[in-house]
């Protein structure tokens, strides 16, 4: 698209908004880091149904790791390097259809069972705040709408649109302080409308249950050992020395004496 043909809506949403979204994500995350530690949570409600959760859970968080997955493919990855290790457009755009049809299948069914569960089990509607009912209505208009461009890119009749030569090289622009906002603004509507959405999610992000999805329990792995010792029954010598309840370290260097 033509340089002249950009105009001031265009710059506001492509070329403005995208820094007030990161600006939003980044300060968000970490003043809830600072002073909501206890809420970053997800706030589980399995103790309150888990039938349905068995089923939902998995289908929808291994169904958002694959459209993860494709997103970083998609729109990081330039065209020019799959072209130049001699992948097609068409091998590629077949395996985007299918991989990603399958994958955004999964995660839109795997959410509409949580939001059913949700809704129809007493206790948990009665734990799900306005921020959560939120954040589904968001993450499912996100979902919907990358559906749908899938969804409209197989039926189109010439397959001439190709988002790697529009909303890629703008997604990549953004973070190189350039943004190249004549490329965003010549993709179709169902492109610009997923890709507002999904910039809405990331600005609700760190305010919501979503944030546990950016902690990962690495601090299990270095952590001492948990000792646990059965109480001793028999009743204490006068003479024996009063030993402190509490927590020891085991096997620190504090503790080893020669």
């Amino acid at each position: 698209m033509p340089a002249e043909t950009v105009g001031t809506w265009d710059v506001i949403v492509w070329g403005v908004f995208p820094y007030f979204m990161l600006a939003i994500l980044v300060g968000g995350l970490i003043w809830r880091h600072k002073y909501d530690q206890f809420g970053w949570t997800t706030r589980s409600s399995q103790l309150y149904e888990s039938r349905l959760l068995r089923i939902a859970s998995p289908l929808f968080h291994f169904g958002i790791l694959a459209v993860i997955v494709g997103h970083v493919v998609g729109l990081i990855i330039p065209k020019a390097w799959t072209d130049a290790v001699g992948v097609s457009q068409n091998f590629y755009h077949f395996n985007a259809l299918l991989v990603g049809g399958i994958a955004g299948i999964g995660t839109l069914g795997g959410a509409a069972l949580l939001i059913y569960r949700r809704r129809t089990t007493g206790p948990v509607f009665a734990a799900t705040t306005k921020n959560d009912k939120m954040m589904y209505v968001v993450l499912v208009g996100a979902i919907v709408f990358g559906l749908a461009t899938t969804v409209i890119s197989v039926f189109e009749a010439d397959h001439t649109h190709n988002y790697r030569e529009t909303v890629s090289p703008w997604f990549r622009s953004v973070f190189l302080l350039q943004p190249d906002i004549a490329s965003i603004a010549a993709a179709p509507l169902t492109f610009k409308i997923h890709t507002l959405v999904g910039m809405a999610l990331f600005v609700i992000w760190p305010f919501t249950r979503l944030v546990h999805a950016l902690t990962a329990p690495i601090h299990y792995l270095f952590r001492p050992y948990i000792v646990y010792r059965g109480r001793d029954k028999q009743p204490a010598s006068p003479t024996s020395a009063t030993q402190r309840r509490g927590w020891s370290d085991v096997g620190t260097s504090d503790n080893a004496k020669d």
